[in-house]
């Protein structure tokens, strides 16, 4: 069972548009296409409110409140539990899915997404989820450097952040020093 791909699926959920049902059909893509046509204007409502409370266990992991997100979790676990099954098209291919289907769309997506993500707190710790440190960007990762010091969910966002970075240094460089202010005239008394 490949938790991380399950985990990497609550990642995809949070950094993805639900602006209408064209942006879910958007998240179910690659091994996921077959919920795409079964997706239903319900499931859009459920993946808005777990999108909110997904980004709340990375902010909370982030800012090292651990039990928070911890908490969070459970929650979730609670609300879209796991119902494990064999799938799988010959002797060959068997693996385990967390969620049997005819489950709605939206239950057998996130009850995925969160065992996966819970799962990656253990292995790992909330220390390992991430919230991009660029200011225009916003999206979530799981970081996954050796040394737990990744800033950026993207080369692109690492990048279009350095060059900003960069180009305000050399911006500050290249201005002139403050011209001083003249010293105030000092009055002189004149005897009347």
């Amino acid at each position: 069972m490949n938790f991380d791909a399950y985990a990497r699926t609550a990642v995809d959920l949070v950094n993805a548009g639900l602006d209408d049902l064209a942006g879910l059909r958007a998240l179910l893509s690659g091994d996921l296409d077959y919920m795409r046509d079964q997706v239903v204007e319900k499931d859009l409502a459920a993946f808005r409110r777990a999108q909110r409370r997904l980004r709340e266990v990375f902010e909370h992991g982030t800012a090292g409140h651990d039990a928070d997100a911890v908490r969070e979790l459970n929650a979730l676990l609670e609300a879209y539990p796991v119902q494990p099954r064999i799938s799988g098209h010959d002797a060959s291919d068997w693996h385990m899915h967390v969620t049997s289907r005819g489950a709605s769309v939206s239950a057998e997506y996130l009850a995925g997404a969160v065992w996966g993500l819970a799962v990656w707190l253990c292995e790992y710790g909330s220390a390992r989820f991430g919230i991009c440190a660029d200011e225009r960007c916003g999206n979530v990762y799981l970081d996954t450097s050796s040394n737990n010091c990744r800033r950026f969910c993207s080369e692109r966002c690492a990048t279009r952040s350095h060059v900003a970075a960069h180009r305000a240094r050399k911006r500050a460089a290249q201005s002139p020093d403050p011209v001083p202010a003249p010293a105030p005239a000092s009055e002189t008394l004149t005897p009347a």
